[in-house]
């Protein structure tokens, strides 16, 4: 069984998102609705929905180019074209009646391999195929996406008792490798696994808000990224998500669920729906709004649930959220649930409501503890899974606090209390939904999973570690916040390398388990060497980055870069020196250093000005026709351009051809290893470049008077044109050439430094750093 084309059916915001993540994937899919009664055009609603993905913001498609891959049509006169298709999915109305009679006219045209799935949030799948034929049945398999399905990891599995289970591998593995989701199979319940905890937790929060007297800003600042969970937190999530659906979903599990389970929403929380229908973002009113000041700006009014009014309340401070400000996850989980007054009351009620309530679905909802986990994980971006919250706290303190509460402990956590054991996780086991120990299984299909399993470092330092992948390939791993890269990233690097050398390994991956693969170089620590005139040290260090971002290239044995989400300036350099890279298609890409007033000093402006004059034809590497190539270069560097996916890094040129692009993050470690084994035989150490076309004072001229017109037209500042004339003195090959001359790669790289050691010694620089520092944003001085 082989998913090589597929339908979706429904072209609503989740129908065409999903058409859209299987064009990202290469995948050709058909999309159908209805026909509109009264429109002409008969494909109307599908041609809607693809117009509707390409403005989507955040961007639905990786490239809009993609979109061709997607057929439209509709039900009445390209249903017979359901024969082509490896895989049909629905994402039509929530009503049993509905799907029953779609499915009906599915099974008389779709061909007997065909998997068939059903995007329901929360209608049994069995029930949806009732009265179908068996091999239909057979063939059937719930595939929840959550939205918008190119960012959010999670997808659900969801087998009925009929669906073969060969079906359910072979979907979970293209829906993984090929769609890039985490998988989480789940059983056929009522709400299936993330929306059933985490909906009972958005209700259960409203109510412990409300006892407690805190306000919906206040409990966001609580259950935000100080606990380690999305920015959106518990209410502005409420109000994305729609409060119609919440309502809806709340109201289907309280009648589907025990007493309890209480799914009981507030008064005020009804009155929002029922009365003010205040839905949220798709109305414009929820439990925030927006609005415009008299300048025009944007500005957020939160709702009073007394008097429900929205108010301009300024930036909202808790103090047990500053309290915590800077410390690592661990220290910020046990402290909140440790704070005194309102604020601790309603954290204690919604975490251990939450731990309560994950036991107790454990083994119900799903048949492991970690897909609950991931559940929460990837669906609605937390940092830990409730499990992993709970062996954080440690598991005893959290049972002790639930019985002081005089509450009922659930099966899995009076099996813990009897045994004494503190964690769920625990020296690569984890616990049953029954309470017993078992091997930790990484999730599905995922072939290693490193925080899980420390067991494999050969070397450590704070920041970084040297990792053992198996089969003779090392990991070098960057630990550190948003991985900034400072000494002991490099020093890691080096130790690598020297460890595959002397103990005989095939070669190294750079890449890491973090949020990020690289936000760039330490900017704190530059700073304050510049300030403290410490040039000799600066120059030194910046010799040492250029020979540690080149090692990749320049190493006796094979290097593969495994980039994803931000990987910026220096996590740039890194990954545009490797042998190869395997890049996960979420990969925000780019050369930003302009932005604070220098330019890429690790070998990046060489490499992009070698790229683009190699991908010219001979007959054009020779004087002026050099210049489209220096000019794309500049323009790349200079405007500080970030790719918004693997795709159109591609297209700019940070990635090659050759490099590979991994739809799932989570496979791209696995997948460069592969790549080292396959490079390392007979692999032959290259040597750097000596034949570099440049242009000189050529380039040099041209470029300073585009620049002259667009600080004529006041599109660029003074300093903007300080810092541009830098970087075209590199991508000329410096000055007093006035024809095209051949140089090194190493004479690029001392132009590099020298220009960046030069802006680094100037005022509207370190004003530059200063402010992205202090503000996050850059400075146009």
């Amino acid at each position: 069984m082989k998913i090589q084309k597929a339908a979706v059916i429904g072209a609503g915001v989740m129908g065409a998102a999903i058409a859209a993540q299987l064009a990202n994937a290469g995948i050709p899919v058909m999309l159908l609705d209805i026909v509109l009664p009264d429109n002409p055009d008969r494909n109307f609603l599908a041609k809607s929905g693809v117009q509707r993905a390409l403005k989507a913001r955040p961007a639905a498609f990786m490239d809009p180019a993609r979109a061709a891959l997607i057929q439209v049509g509709n039900l009445e006169d390209d249903l017979k074209k359901l024969k082509d298709a490896d895989w049909i999915i629905e994402a039509i109305i929530e009503k049993l009646d509905a799907k029953r009679d779609l499915w009906a006219r599915v099974e008389a045209v779709a061909k007997k391999t065909a998997i068939i799935s059903s995007n329901s949030s929360g209608i049994p799948m069995h029930l949806q195929i009732e009265g179908r034929g068996e091999d239909f049945q057979r063939r059937f398999v719930g595939a929840h996406f959550f939205n918008p399905p190119r960012y959010l990891h999670l997808l659900e599995v969801i087998p009925t008792p009929k669906t073969d289970p060969a079906i359910v591998k072979t979907f979970s593995e293209f829906a993984e490798t090929t769609l890039g989701k985490g998988i989480v199979v789940a059983n056929d319940v009522p709400g299936f696994v993330a929306n059933r905890i985490g909906v009972y937790g958005i209700v259960r929060a409203m109510d412990h808000m409300q006892r407690a007297g805190l306000t919906p800003a206040q409990v966001d600042q609580l259950t935000g990224p100080a606990l380690g969970r999305a920015s959106s937190a518990t209410f502005r999530t409420a109000d994305l998500s729609g409060l119609d659906i919440i309502y809806h979903v709340a109201n289907d599990l309280g009648k589907a669920t025990p007493d309890d389970e209480d799914f009981t929403l507030t008064p005020a929380f009804r009155a929002l729906v029922e009365e003010k229908k205040w839905l949220g973002d798709k109305t414009g009113s929820g439990f925030y709004k927006k609005t415009k000041d008299e300048k025009g700006k944007t500005k957020i009014l939160n709702l009073n649930l007394d008097t429900f009014e929205y108010e301009d309340q300024g930036k909202v401070k808790v103090a047990a959220v500053d309290a915590v400000k800077g410390q690592p996850l661990a220290a910020r989980v046990k402290a909140l649930y440790a704070a005194e007054g309102k604020e601790g009351e309603f954290l204690r009620g919604v975490m251990n409501d939450g731990f309560w309530y994950a036991a107790k679905m454990a083994g119900n909802v799903s048949n492991r503890l970690q897909d609950i986990d991931n559940a929460l994980k990837w669906g609605f971006g937390w940092e830990q899974g409730p499990f992993e919250t709970m062996d954080t706290l440690g598991v005893q303190t959290v049972i002790a606090n639930l019985e002081a509460e005089g509450r009922t402990l659930p099966p899995l956590l009076a099996a813990m209390k009897a045994s004494g054991r503190d964690a769920f996780y625990q020296n690569g086991e984890i616990v049953t939904p029954e309470g017993q120990s078992t091997a930790y299984e990484a999730p599905y299909f995922i072939l290693t999973d490193l925080k899980k399993d420390a067991t494999k470092i050969i070397k450590k330092r704070a920041g970084a570690s040297v990792i053992d992948l198996g089969d003779g390939v090392l990991l070098a791993e960057w630990h550190a916040k948003m991985n900034a890269l400072g000494e002991d990233q490099l020093r890691t690097v080096q130790d690598a390398h020297k460890l595959v050398q002397d103990m005989g390994y095939h070669g190294l991956v750079i890449g890491n388990q973090g949020e990020n693969f690289s936000a760039g170089a330490n900017l704190p620590l530059i700073l304050s060497q510049a300030q403290a005139d410490e040039w000799d040290e600066l120059d030194d260090m910046i010799k040492q980055f250029q020979q540690v971002t080149t090692s990749l290239r320049f190493s006796p044995h094979p290097t593969v870069a495994a980039p994803f989400g931000l990987t910026l300036g220096g996590g740039a350099e890194f990954t545009l020196h490797a042998d190869h890279v395997v890049a996960s298609a979420e990969l925000y890409m780019g050369l930003v250093e302009v932005g604070v007033g220098l330019i890429p000093g690790g070998g990046g402006t060489k490499e992009m000005l070698l790229r683009f004059t190699d991908q010219q034809q001979p007959s054009q590497r020779l004087g002026a026709t050099l210049l489209p190539a220096v000019q794309r270069a500049f323009e790349l560097i200079g405007t500080a351009k970030v790719s918004t996916s693997a795709l159109e890094a591609r297209n700019l040129g940070f990635l090659r051809d050759t490099d590979t692009v991994a739809m799932n993050k989570n496979h791209i470690l696995q997948d460069a290893k592969r790549q080292v084994l396959a490079l390392a035989p007979g692999y032959v150490q290259p040597t750097p470049r000596q034949d570099i076309p440049v242009m000189g004072d050529a380039a040099i001229g041209a470029i300073k008077s585009a620049l002259h017109g667009m600080h004529q037209g006041g599109y660029i500042t003074d300093y903007d044109l300080v810092v541009s004339e830098q970087l075209a003195k590199v991508l000329s090959g410096g000055t007093g050439n006035n024809r095209t001359a051949k140089v090194s790669e190493q004479h690029l790289l001392d132009l590099e430094r020298e220009a960046f050691l030069t802006l680094l010694g100037k005022k509207g620089t370190q004003q530059r750093i200063e402010h992205m520092l202090k503000t996050g944003k850059p400075l146009r001085n």
